[in-house]
C-alpha cells in the first residue's frame, strides 16, 4: 500500500487541503446559478440548501435534488491512492464489520445499518436498478482500514452493494466515530455496474453523509467513544469543510438507540 507509515493528522491535512480547493469550486458554481449563468442542478431546491420549508422533511426536500460531489478523501481503497479493497474476493457484501481475503479484525461499535436510494435526479426520482455503491468510513477511534497506523492490515468497514429494483442497498457497520477536524461522515462512491466497481476511474459520482448531532452525541456516550465526545464538541455542520456550505441532501435520517442499534436512511440522487 501506498504511504502506510503516514500518520492519520498528516492525511487529515491532505484531505482539507483538497476540501478547501473543492469548497471554493462549489461555492463558485452556486453563485453562477445565482446570476442565472448556469442552471441550477436537480429537481428540488438549491444543492445543498439545508433551509427546509415550514412542515417539510429533509427526505421530502432532497427526494429529487441530486447529491453534491465530494472529496473521496486521503483513505479511499480504490485504487486512487494506493490500496484498492475493490479488488479483494468478498468485497460484495453487506455485513463490512470485519475484515476479508485473509485479515482478520473486527470493527467494535454500536450497530449502524446503513440504507442508501440511489435515484436519478435527472428523470424524477426514477430509481436506479443494477447500480454499484462502494462504501467506506472510519472506526469507533476514527481509524480508516487499509491506511491507518495500527489498523494497515485489516480492510473492515469497506463493502460494495448492488441497487435492487427499488435503487436500495443496505450496509450492517458501526457508528463512525469522530475524529478531529471533521463532523461524523460515511463515505460513499456509485459506478454504472459491480463489474465496474473495481477502480475509481470507473465511478460515476462521489459523496459523503452527515450523522445528526443528536445522535452522534447518543452514540458517543457508548464504550470506545470516549474521544468522539471531544472531538464533536470542537466541530459543526456549519465549520466542517465538507457540509459547510449545504448538507441538506446528505443529512441522513437516523433512528435506533445505543442499546438497539441505529438505522439511517438517505435517499441519494445522481444525474444519469
Amino acid at each position: 500500500m501506498h504511504d502506510d507509515e503516514r500518520s492519520h493528522h498528516q492525511g487529515l491535512q491532505q484531505d482539507l487541503r483538497v476540501l478547501r480547493t473543492m469548497a471554493d469550486r462549489r461555492q463558485l458554481l452556486r453563485w453562477m446559478a445565482g446570476a442565472s449563468l448556469i442552471p441550477l442542478i436537480g429537481c428540488g431546491g438549491e444543492e445543498g440548501d439545508q433551509t427546509l420549508p415550514p412542515g417539510e422533511s429533509t427526505s421530502d426536500a432532497t427526494a429529487c435534488t441530486r447529491i453534491p460531489e465530494e472529496t473521496a478523501g486521503p483513505y479511499p481503497g480504490d485504487g486512487s491512492n494506493g490500496a484498492n479493497a475493490l479488488v479483494l474476493s468478498g468485497i460484495v457484501r453487506s455485513d463490512i464489520r470485519a475484515s476479508l481475503a485473509g485479515a482478520t479484525g473486527v470493527a467494535q461499535g454500536v450497530p449502524l445499518t446503513i440504507n442508501l436510494t440511489l435515484v436519478n435526479s435527472s428523470n424524477g426520482c426514477a430509481p436506479l436498478e443494477g447500480y454499484a455503491i462502494y462504501l467506506w468510513h472510519c472506526d469507533r477511534a476514527g481509524l480508516y482500514s487499509m491506511y491507518s497506523a495500527g489498523v494497515t492490515n485489516e480492510n473492515y468497514l469497506r463493502g460494495v452493494q448492488v441497487t435492487d429494483s427499488a435503487g436500495k442497498v443496505s450496509f450492517t457497520s458501526i457508528f463512525p466515530g469522530c475524529y478531529a477536524g471533521r463532523w461524523p461522515h460515511i463515505h460513499f462512491e456509485m459506478y454504472p455496474s459491480v463489474s465496474a466497481a473495481t477502480n475509481s476511474r470507473n465511478k460515476v459520482a462521489t459523496s459523503q453523509l452527515a450523522l445528526p448531532k443528536a445522535t452522534c452525541d447518543e452514540a458517543y456516550t457508548a464504550t470506545g467513544y470516549s474521544q468522539s465526545v471531544t472531538n464533536l464538541r470542537n466541530i459543526s455542520l456549519a465549520t466542517d469543510n465538507v457540509f459547510r456550505d449545504g448538507y441538506a441532501s446528505q443529512l441522513a435520517t437516523v433512528t435506533g438507540s445505543v442499546g438497539a442499534g441505529y438505522v439511517s436512511e438517505l435517499v441519494v440522487g445522481i444525474a444519469r
